[in-house]
């Protein structure tokens, strides 16, 4: 082969690299560090870029996107003298790809080691109670600190959580009996306050019911004092309209004396001043119906008024 033709191929094979090196297409939400003969030259963004062959090289090529870093478990220290395991993630972006690539060596470690001395102290100045209990505040005291911090970095941290706050296992046990004890304080409350609300509607019930019974037993006795009451005026009505005279009267008398005597206890009872009339008049009524010839019935006697004994 001819020296020429040679150095034919070696030139394509030149054009063809340089042409490799000239032409530098960045995906999207990314960017690349330009440096001429090692200096800073420019930041190349998303698209086709070309620069200068074996002059221009590409320094770093950063990703723009959010980024999700975990970091493993660090035990803190806190108030009240407990050790207390702590998963934190930060959630940062990168806002300027040079500040990123030329004011820190690594980032993420950075990060890393700026959230583990902000969260060493933070903690510090807490109990364990208050850290369960204020994570939004933790988190806001933190996202404070590494933003400020990371500015001058190129780095927007958007969002930083606490995965997990693990205290010791005996204090683990302790919270455990404390929320069974507490359980336990409600149930015997609320089933104390269920029993004090059964008897007060049972009281209740009892109370309507026995209102009730009374308004009831009011008005059927009312009805029957009614019913009474319009029972004698009808026999009184129908006395009235018979029209009885004096026998039929004393006829009458003569049969309630035998009620007015009942009892043991009657002891001593009160005849009055009608029964005389009374007697009289049946005695009458008793001399009409004698037949002719035979002897005149005697009167009956007039029995003697009873005076009324003194107390």
């Amino acid at each position: 082969m001819e020296p020429i033709v040679i150095v034919l191929i070696i030139l394509v094979v030149l054009v063809f690299i340089a042409l490799l090196k000239t032409i530098q297409v960045i995906p999207q939400a990314s960017a690349a560090i330009v440096e001429r003969f090692g200096r800073y030259t420019r930041t190349l963004n998303a698209g086709l870029n070309i620069v200068v062959p074996f002059i221009d090289s590409i320094r770093n090529r950063i990703d723009l996107r959010e980024q999700v870093v975990p970091f493993p478990p660090q035990p803190v220290i806190t108030q009240d003298n407990l050790v207390v395991n702590i998963d934190t993630v930060i959630y940062y972006q990168v806002t300027d790809a040079r500040a990123a690539t030329y004011e820190v060596a690594s980032y993420i470690q950075a990060i890393e080691q700026l959230t583990v001395t902000t969260l060493r102290n933070i903690i510090g100045g807490m109990d364990l109670e208050r850290t369960l209990t204020s994570r939004e505040e933790i988190n806001a005291a933190l996202r404070g600190v590494l933003d400020e911090a990371t500015g001058k970095w190129g780095i927007r941290v958007n969002r930083v959580e606490l995965k997990a706050i693990e205290p010791p296992t005996s204090i683990q046990d302790s919270m455990e009996k404390q929320m069974r004890a507490d359980r336990d304080k409600r149930a015997a409350i609320l089933q104390a306050e269920g029993v004090r609300q059964s008897e007060i509607l049972r009281a209740e019930g009892e109370k309507q019911s026995a209102i009730l019974r009374a308004e009831g037993e009011a008005k059927a006795a009312a009805l029957r004092a009614e019913g009474e009451a319009q029972a004698i005026r009808t026999v009184f009505e129908s006395i009235h309209a018979g029209d009885p005279d004096q026998k039929l009267l004393s006829y009458q008398y003569l049969q309630m004396l035998p009620k007015i005597a009942e009892g043991d206890a009657n002891k001593l009872w009160i005849v009055p001043s009608e029964i005389g009339d009374a007697l009289k008049g049946l005695g009458g009524a008793i001399n009409s119906f004698t037949p002719a010839g035979g002897a005149p019935a005697a009167p009956a006697p007039t029995p003697p008024r009873q005076q009324p004994p003194i107390d």
